[in-house]
């Protein structure tokens, strides 16, 4: 028997034990009176009326023995101390509390508020109550959960261990409203497109696949927003925007997971070159609202968001970073280079694809400070307008900070005939092998001949 086991038994008999004397030990109801950071926050004077409160949280600590026991507990708004002293709760109650309770329990306390000597906000217990018994031992206080797998698979430990880890939550949780903020401000309408779609696209991405049991038919879980929130600029809605969890079957690693939150927001009458200028107004308000000061420390590199963003075009980053001539060299030499690299290779891989996996090995790590990349193949982007000065070039761009793409960006394309020409270049890449080519939607191919205005 494991070393768990043994306390997960010894956990039960103690939750036995409070049966036996007819007590809960999960009650429906808390007394709790005030949050732990209310107790924080209104310390003096809830010390100076000497009120009793009721206070509740999970038990992060028990110090000390015998006629005094002190506790941490922690409610997720905050930590608190409180003390069980003998002559003050009953040498009972102390007792039977030093007997079933254990670290990682909740428990609700009634006490009086009182400063230590040592400076320290406590409560001082005349009652306690069980809330929820807890069956299996919270990780090491100081060192938490090491194995990164396990961190990942079970994130609720992860979090309540780690206060950096609970403030990554936080963070992203104020960045999302910071973003809705941004957008409703500038009159964005926030929709809802379909997330179970009867054929994928916005993206070259490999689908989860299921069957709709009333209809008797495949479907696919959303790779992308794009081509359901386009059907909406045809609409008539002129600014819209979704935050939305978006699927994709492919590979884990540090940057991709199979199942993840996605912003996509849409412009007519605008292009990619307005819209650079607005996502560079979004990350620089973001970093100054959720960290209060221009700069973002990231893998150990201090990334400056106070200056203007630089920009790049693709074909020069290949040519500075990977020494490749995009513009001249064969599928060939494109492939020869791609393993030189390390990169793996397929048969059925096309130029744009052999491009982007040298590019995201070698260029992309380069880049730390804010970048925008501009000027792809029109191969690459089969959603994105070509630009008149040049239409083997489409007017689009993506944003790279810390190494990490995180925005990508375009012209939308909004003539149907040209949209039509792409999506069958692209079924002929999935024939020649491309996994995760885009498909042609001939639903989305009937609304843009209805006519869709130009957007970025």
């Amino acid at each position: 028997m494991s070393s768990i086991d043994e306390i997960r038994d010894a956990r039960i008999k103690k939750l036995e034990l409070l049966r036996s004397k007819n007590i809960n030990p999960y009650p429906a109801e808390s007394r709790r009176e005030i949050s732990l950071q209310e107790a924080i926050e209104n310390f003096a004077r809830l010390e100076e009326s000497k009120e009793q409160k009721w206070i509740s949280g999970r038990i992060m600590s028990i110090r000390g023995q015998g006629a005094i026991v002190f506790i941490t507990l922690n409610d997720g708004t905050g930590s608190f101390q409180g003390l069980l002293k003998k002559d003050v709760i009953g040498e009972e109650k102390l007792n039977f509390f030093a007997e079933v309770v254990d670290i990682g329990d909740f428990v609700e306390v009634q006490g009086v508020f009182f400063t230590t000597k040592r400076g320290e906000k406590t409560l001082e217990a005349k009652d306690w109550r069980m809330l929820s018994k807890s069956l299996r031992p919270l990780p090491e206080k100081w060192h938490g959960l090491q194995d990164a797998e396990e961190r990942f698979r079970k994130r609720y430990l992860d979090a309540l261990m780690s206060l950096e880890v609970r403030d990554r939550f936080i963070t992203r949780s104020k960045i999302i409203t910071q973003l809705r903020k941004i957008f409703d401000e500038d009159g964005y309408l926030e929709v809802e497109t379909p997330a179970l779609q009867p054929l994928y696209g916005g993206a070259s991405a490999e689908p989860f696949v299921t069957e709709h049991n009333a209809l008797g038919m495949r479907m696919y879980l959303r790779i992308s927003d794009e081509l359901y929130l386009k059907r909406m600029l045809v609409a008539g809605f002129p600014k819209i925007y979704e935050i939305a969890r978006d699927f994709r079957n492919e590979g884990i690693d540090m940057t991709h997971n199979p199942e993840f939150t996605m912003v996509e927001f849409y412009e007519s009458f605008s292009d990619a070159d307005k819209q650079m200028v607005f996502v560079e107004k979004i990350f620089k308000t973001l970093v100054k609202e959720i960290k209060g000061d221009s700069f973002v420390v990231y893998d150990g590199q201090n990334i400056d968001f106070s200056k203007k963003f630089a920009v790049f075009s693709y074909f020069e980053l290949l040519k500075e970073y990977a020494g490749i001539d995009a513009e001249s060299i064969s599928k060939k030499e494109l492939k020869t280079e791609a393993e030189k690299y390390g990169i793996l290779v397929d048969g059925g891989d096309s130029v744009p694809k052999l491009l982007d996996g040298i590019y995201k090995k070698m260029c992309r790590p380069k880049l730390v400070q804010p970048t925008f990349i501009t000027d792809y193949p029109v191969e690459y982007l089969p959603l994105a307008k070509r630009k008149i000065e040049n239409p083997k070039f489409v007017g689009a761009f993506q944003l790279v900070i810390g190494g990490v793409e995180l925005v990508k960006a375009f012209s939308e394309l909004n003539d149907p005939l040209d949209q039509r020409a792409r999506f069958e270049e692209q079924e002929e890449n999935k024939k020649g092998g491309e996994a995760d080519a885009q498909r042609k939607d001939e639903d989305f191919l009937e609304a843009m001949e209805y006519g869709m205005p130009p957007a970025g």
